[in-house]
Order: C-alpha cells, then sequence, then structure tokens
C-alpha cells in the first residue's frame, strides 16, 4: 500500500510539473505577442494581458467546482486527462492566432477544462493517510510549480530565438504527450466506495462557495486564502509586463528571473516546508509565510534596478511556506469525499482573484505609468498586494484564535508539530 501511494504521489508530481512547464513556456513571451497583436507599447498592453487572465478565471471559476463533483463522481484520473487535453488544444490556437481575439478562444477552452490544480489537490488528499503527510504532500505540489517554472521559462527564452510563436508550440506537445502519459500511467486514487452522485446544486460556482461557509471556521480561513490570491496577483499577472517596462529586460532576462523564481519555490515547498512544518507547526508557519510574503511585495514595489528583482524574490518565495500549512489546516475540516468539492470551491476562489486581481494590479500599473497619472509609480501594485497579504494575517489570526477557544480540541491539531496522530474524518 505503502508503494502504491507513493507512486501515485510521482505521478500526479509528474503531471503537475509537465503542465506547469507549458505555462511557463510561454510566459516571457506573453507580454510581447500581446504587445505585436495590438501594435501597443507594453505598459498599455498589459491591460489587455489583464484581460486574458480573467476571461480564463471567469470560466474557471463557472467550470472547476463542476469538474471537481465530477471527479468526486467519476475519479480523479479521467477528468484530469480531460483537462489536459483541454490545455493542449489552448496553447495550438494561441501559437496560431493571427489577431488579439483568437487569444480569447484560447483562454476560454483552458478555463473550461482547468481542472488540473483542482484534481490535483483532490487526489493528494485521497491518498494522503494523515496531516502530517497531507502537508507534506501538498509541499510537493508546490515544488512541482516551482520546478516546472524552472525549465518552462528558461526553455521558453531560449525557444523565443525561433521565433515568439515557437513556445506556445512547445506548450502544446508538452500537455499532449502529458496527457497520452497519464492515460497509461496514471492509477486512479479515488475508490469507489467513497464516490458519491453529481449533484448540480453543488456543482454551481456559488453553490459551491456557500460549502465554504458551512463551518465558521472554513468560511474564515477561506476568506483569508482569497486575499492572499488576490495580493500574489501583483506578481503572478504583471511581473513580465512590469520588468520589461520598468527595467528594458528582454524575453530572455524575464525567463531567467521566473527560471530563479522556480528554483525558489522548489526549494521552499520540497525542502524548507518539510522542515519547518514539523518544527513550528502549522499556524505558526503560516504567519511567518505571510509576513515575508508582505516583506517581498513592499521591497518590489520599490525597486529601482533590476538586479534587485532578483534578491528581492528571496523573502518573497520563502514565504511559500505558508501555502502547505494553511491547505492542510482547510482540508482536514472535510471528510474524504467532499475533498473533490472543497479543492472545487478553493479553486474558484483562486479564480475569482484572478478575475478581479489583473484588472486591479495591471490597471494601476497601466494607469501610474501613464501621463494621466498624478505621479509617476509603476510598483503600486505590489504595494496594494502588500496590503492583501497583511489583512490576510489579521483574518486567519482572528479565526484561529477563536476556533482555539470555542473547540479546544483542535488547538493540537492546527498549531502541532507533530499531526501524525491527528484521526481522519
Amino acid at each position: 500500500m505503502h508503494t502504491s501511494r507513493k507512486a501515485a504521489i510521482s505521478f500526479i508530481f509528474v503531471t503537475l510539473l509537465i503542465d506547469v512547464m507549458g505555462w511557463g513556456l510561454i510566459i516571457p513571451v506573453m507580454a510581447d505577442l500581446i504587445a505585436q497583436l495590438k501594435h501597443i507599447p507594453v505598459n498599455e498592453a498589459s491591460t489587455y494581458g489583464a484581460l486574458l487572465l480573467s476571461v480564463f478565471a471567469i470560466t474557471q471559476f463557472l467550470f472547476s467546482p463542476v469538474i471537481g463533483n465530477l471527479s468526486d463522481k467519476y475519479g480523479r484520473r479521467p477528468v484530469l486527462l480531460l483537462s489536459l487535453l483541454g490545455f493542449g488544444i489552448d496553447y495550438i490556437i494561441l501559437a496560431l492566432a493571427p489577431a488579439y481575439g483568437w487569444l480569447f478562444a484560447g483562454r476560454i477552452i483552458a478555463g473550461i477544462t482547468g481542472a488540473s490544480f483542482t484534481t490535483a489537490t483532490a487526489y493528494i488528499a485521497d491518498v494522503s493517510i494523515d496531516e502530517t503527510s497531507r502537508a507534506k504532500n501538498f509541499g510537493l505540489i508546490g515544488a512541482a510549480f516551482g520546478l516546472g517554472f524552472v525549465l518552462g521559462p528558461a526553455l521558453g527564452a531560449l525557444l523565443a530565438n525561433w521565433g515568439i510563436r515557437a513556445p506556445f508550440y512547445a506548450a502544446a506537445v508538452l500537455c499532449l504527450v502529458n496527457c497520452i502519459w497519464g492515460y497509461f500511467f496514471l492509477p486512479e486514487s479515488l475508490s469507489k466506495e467513497n464516490r458519491r452522485p453529481f449533484e448540480w446544486k453543488r456543482a454551481n460556482p456559488f453553490g459551491s462557495l456557500k460549502f465554504l461557509t458551512r463551518h465558521p471556521e472554513i468560511g474564515g480561513l477561506a476568506f483569508g486564502f482569497f486575499l492572499i490570491y488576490l495580493g500574489a496577483q501583483a506578481v503572478q499577472s504583471n511581473w513580465n509586463f512590469f520588468t520589461i517596462y520598468n527595467f528594458n529586460w528582454s524575453e530572455k532576462m524575464v525567463g531567467i528571473s521566473l527560471a530563479v523564481v522556480g528554483v525558489l519555490v522548489g526549494a521552499v515547498q520540497a525542502g524548507l516546508t518539510r522542515v519547518i512544518n514539523p518544527r513550528i507547526g502549522n499556524e505558526k508557519s503560516i504567519y511567518l509565510g505571510l509576513a515575508l510574503y508582505a516583506v517581498g511585495l513592499v521591497l518590489f514595489g520599490f525597486a529601482t534596478q533590476g538586479w534587485m528583482m532578483f534578491v528581492f524574490l528571496i523573502p518573497y518565495c520563502l514565504g511559500g511556506i505558508c501555502g502547505p500549512s494553511l491547505q492542510s489546516v482547510i482540508s482536514g475540516h472535510v471528510p474524504a469525499n467532499q475533498q473533490g468539492e472543497l479543492q472545487g470551491a478553493l479553486t474558484s476562489l483562486m479564480s475569482l482573484t484572478t478575475i478581479i486581481g489583473p484588472l486591479i494590479m495591471n490597471g494601476t500599473f497601466a494607469y501610474f505609468t501613464s501621463a494621466r497619472a498624478p505621479f509617476h509609480l509603476p510598483g503600486v501594485h505590489f504595494l496594494i498586494g502588500a496590503v492583501c497579504i497583511l489583512l490576510s494575517i489579521v483574518i486567519i489570526h482572528k479565526v484561529l484564535s477563536r476556533e482555539k477557544k470555542e473547540h479546544p480540541e483542535l488547538a493540537e491539531v492546527i498549531g502541532s508539530k507533530d499531526l501524525s496522530s491527528t484521526p481522519m474524518h
């Protein structure tokens, strides 16, 4: 059983790695592609990049709970393979796009089938035997993302030498090969006795969000989760536009910087998280990680030279120690046959941040780099992100403190350094 579980984790790690590599491949060239198709400067193009992210997020918000509930009924494997196929089709459309409008079609397809994260997190929850292993296994998801962002952007910067469309073709090939790999080698993680009927009322996006409010502690933690991902949009949606505009970075330099992000995130999630969490516990890991996120964002906001961004990536990426701990605390409140529903709801929250986050972050960046702005401050969106993170610290602390007082039996689960004896729901 241990060998089978370990093999399943390895399969999902490789699946996520290749999936993330596909997205990482196109980030270095996306800003220039949009600017080229719209015939505008890159800082103005950031608003159009935000619209692409938002249309992807809108469709993902609508369909993620459906995908999550389908995975609870039919299993994780078929849903995950379908999502990989959809991403492959998306990248082919992006590669062939003759005009900006075509990019919307590709992003809509990817949003509908973009269930890889939702299903993968449910998969991880399925094969984790206790709270400690769940936190560590969620850390492997972050490690796959980190490594994917090492290989993807670096390869994307290299392929850009053969044309701005080359990375899109490479991303399509990776996703389709990944789909074939999963078809032959990815085992199912959800046993038939743990499956449940599909219910539309639980599969609509707003209904899935109500799932988070059934228990006050989950609703509050989910709101903190929302603020964290909203703040992160300052980096995720605008890094390439900001660095190209502010420091005149090339596609190669953007790719290198993202590869550095991947190295740091991978080191934190695969190594540091697995050391820090058992020593200081989930709660302290959450607070420490969020504080580091906020510091990194403030430093980004006031960077005056390109090399500073590389230095300031260190505290920002170290903040990643909070993610697996927060995921573990939230998922620990939900039984096995509802993990897909929970992860679908959390992905819907993430999608909401990607709907409004880029519009806020990229919009303020474009405004404060235009002639209309009262003063020139390209990094203003990073400061907005830092405020979101600080608010999340306050909310999460309030929720966990109240929970420990009202439910003393949960105090050990929240702050324990060793959760291996925690009973499963």
